[in-house]
């Protein structure tokens, strides 16, 4: 099975503990877990700062599952929930696979933290959430809220710690099933 992690840093696997940011091994990011566990060949897509794009790239028509998980750089730059939510379907619609081989996952809640120096913005990001599992109902696309898996984030409020790839890891092949 191929399979396609389009996200941000948390699908990187940014680590934010070194004071120039770096990346966890590949043995507890999530993405090399999935596919350690599953044997499937997956293709981790996680770019630092990301943001919802407003144009989907193309990606191969023999993907058979691509997961979409973003969201959480357009609250930090100041974006509504709604908005995301709004950039968010723009672009699974521009998405040319079909709705069946799509897996929409909202992003950990914020917590407080260097990045999140408010409780706006952790509020922001459950209902960021709230609207990603309207918006895949509504697509006829599968749904999973990370918040649910209880992943510790690290003192930036936003970043997976170790312990939070392995927990999101599980907590996805869990949903998968």
């Amino acid at each position: 099975m191929k399979v396609i992690c389009f996200g941000d840093s948390n699908t990187y696997g940014y680590d934010p503990r070194p004071l120039d940011g770096g990346r966890y091994d590949a043995s507890c990011r999530w993405v090399d877990i999935l596919e350690a566990q599953t044997g499937w060949t997956v293709c981790n897509l996680g770019q630092n700062g990301r943001e919802i794009p407003d144009e989907p790239p193309a990606f191969p028509p023999d993907t058979d599952l691509l997961i979409v998980m973003l969201g959480s750089n357009d609250l930090l730059q100041g974006r509504s929930p709604a908005d995301a939510a709004c950039r968010l379907e723009a672009f699974l619609c521009g998405l040319t696979l079909p709705r069946d081989r799509l897996l929409l996952i909202a992003p950990p809640a914020m917590i407080s933290g260097s990045w999140v120096p408010n409780s706006k913005m952790i509020e922001d990001s459950r209902t960021f959430a709230a609207l990603c599992r309207q918006l895949a109902a509504r697509l006829g696309i599968r749904f999973a809220d990370a918040s649910a898996w209880n992943i510790p984030l690290g003192c930036d409020g936003v970043h997976l710690t170790e312990e939070g790839h392995r927990l999101f890891a599980a907590g996805l092949l869990e949903a998968l099933r």
